[in-house]
């Protein structure tokens, strides 16, 4: 089916405004309804079970004990980092005689119900890991078809607040059965149980094998793409991938119905200062989960200020929920992104894959597609100094460094007599695709 790009977008631009104009019918659960911020195993810590030589690094109780008291601790909770999120390698290498999935009982001696009670008891939640196959991806007992409800009924018997299920060992068309079956039977369950799907990362991520529209009705975030690595370059090709990619995965994205690019990964080995200010921007901008996978009981001061950014998290955690664009692409190794907040409001990130120098952009919000007569209130996100008052047509000069970004935060000071989707719709510049969809 060939259909003209004129005729997509606004196609894309009529199911995007019928789809903010209805409640979220994401699982029905009401859950989600900003990206969920947290603490996860996977990256930092991966499959280590030798807790007899590595007993502080390897997936136990103990873990994740320590984990949740730096989030209280450490001033992560208050900043809506409330998660804490078992991976995979969790479990008993067996199904207990009664068939239900059982922790590892030398690893999580208490159990997973008491862990649970150990995380709510300090304001936060728990969130564990599945596989819709055969087994895990690391190896362990996955749910099966015959499985599904019992497993669900298991996370909420057990206080389990969010759920993410791998597709690791099953079909496409036991996939195509299965994730659907686990968002009923986790709302029959009665708990509010975020669900977080792997499903399209299994099938190219793409229409046609991934239907966004009927994946937003049954899943509340999902992983499109490839897990991330400790590296650079795996922020660049999940980064390329989306925007590449935005046209089809903007729009499906919205309270309670996220793009998940994978965990943060600030705080680790692989990235520099400049990069992972630059993840940090680049996730917000997609309205992306912010799920830290790093140690938090070693932390760098840098990374940490990195990560507890007021007013970045208050960009990311928008209410509006729109999904940022990737809006100019230049020749110089410069990308600027935009990402539209409630309030008439607008986060600019502009990024340089540059590996030079420092590199000074220069252009205007008139260029950037900002409504005419409009003046902004321009705050650096990073460095949290109101940068001054700007105005559309006045020309302005950024200077990023290598790897980098500068982040801004334009709340309006003065704007057109018309709202700014209604005129970026009626009157969008050349080439130009609408950011406020």
């Amino acid at each position: 089916l060939c259909v003209p790009a004129a005729a997509m977008e606004t196609v894309l631009l009529s199911g995007l405004a019928l789809a903010l104009a209805l409640p979220s019918v994401a699982l029905e659960n009401g859950l989600a309804r900003t990206p969920p911020m947290g603490w996860m195993s996977w990256e930092r810590f991966r499959c280590n079970v030798d807790c007899q030589e590595d007993p502080r690094n390897c997936i136990s109780e103990q873990l994740f004990f320590e984990m949740a008291d730096r989030l209280v601790e450490d001033g992560w909770r208050e900043l809506g980092y409330e998660y804490i999120n078992i991976d995979d390698c969790w479990s008993a290498k067996q199904r207990d005689t009664a068939g239900h999935l059982a922790p590892d009982p030398k690893r999580f001696p208490s159990g997973i119900k008491a862990l649970a009670d150990y995380v709510h008891a300090r304001g936060l939640k728990l969130g564990i890991y599945g596989d819709l196959g055969i087994f895990t991806c690391g190896g362990y007992p996955g749910t099966m078809l015959e499985h599904v409800k019992q497993d669900a009924q298991t996370f909420a018997a057990w206080g389990v607040d969010m759920l993410k299920l791998d597709g690791c060992y099953s079909s496409a068309e036991e996939q195509a059965k299965g994730y659907p079956e686990m968002a009923r039977a986790l709302n029959a369950t009665g708990r509010p149980i975020v669900y977080s799907c792997s499903w399209p990362a299994y099938q190219g991520g793409l229409p046609p094998k991934v239907n966004y529209t009927i994946l937003a009705e049954i899943c509340n975030l999902w992983r499109n793409y490839d897990d991330i690595q400790d590296s650079w370059d795996s922020v660049l090709n999940i980064v390329d991938w989306f925007f590449t990619n935005q046209d089809v995965l903007q729009p499906a994205a919205g309270p309670g119905h996220w793009n998940d690019p994978d965990m943060l990964i600030i705080g680790n080995f692989g990235l520099s200062y400049e990069q992972s200010r630059s993840q940090m921007a680049l996730w917000t901008v997609m309205a992306a989960p912010l799920l830290m996978s790093a140690d938090l009981r070693s932390i760098s001061p840098s990374a940490k200020e990195i990560l507890q950014n007021r007013l970045m998290i208050q960009i990311n955690q928008d209410p509006l929920g729109l999904q940022g664009r990737r809006i100019v692409k230049e020749k110089s190794y410069i990308e600027v992104f935009l990402r539209p907040l409630s309030q008439a409001a607008s986060a600019l990130v502009f990024f340089s894959r540059r590996t030079d120098m420092p590199f000074r952009y220069t252009t205007s919000l008139a260029k950037l597609h900002f409504p005419e007569d409009a003046v902004y209130e321009v705050q650096d996100v990073y460095v949290g100094k109101i940068v001054g008052a700007l105005k559309t047509a006045d020309n302005f000069t950024v200077v990023i460094n290598p790897s980098g970004v500068v982040m801004w935060y334009l709340r309006p000071v003065a704007l057109p007599v018309q709202p700014w989707h209604v005129v970026r719709q009626q009157a969008p510049g050349k080439d130009f695709h609408p950011a406020f969809l």
